[in-house]
């Protein structure tokens, strides 16, 4: 059996609180999804990394802007 679908997406706001590995964020529908997870070692790297610094006090976490990693577009 064959099952067509057409569909015609608007979307005015979206609004995506995290996505993390191995996630998939689906908008409309779609035959099969098929998870795929890779990890590559590309620095050839073999210790763990060494644990992360505190922030210093003059640089609050709330005092650092929020860019987004996506340019968007200005509300109309």
């Amino acid at each position: 059996m064959n099952l067509f679908v057409h569909q015609n997406i608007v979307i005015h706001s979206l609004k995506v609180e995290g996505i993390s590995n191995s996630s998939v964020l689906q908008i409309g529908s779609a035959g099969m999804i098929k998870p795929l997870s890779q990890l590559f070692n590309t620095g050839g790297f073999t210790l763990p990394a060494p644990p992360a610094e505190p922030l210093p006090e003059a640089v609050a976490p709330s005092l650092i802007p929020f860019i987004p990693l996506t340019p968007l577009h200005e509300p109309t």
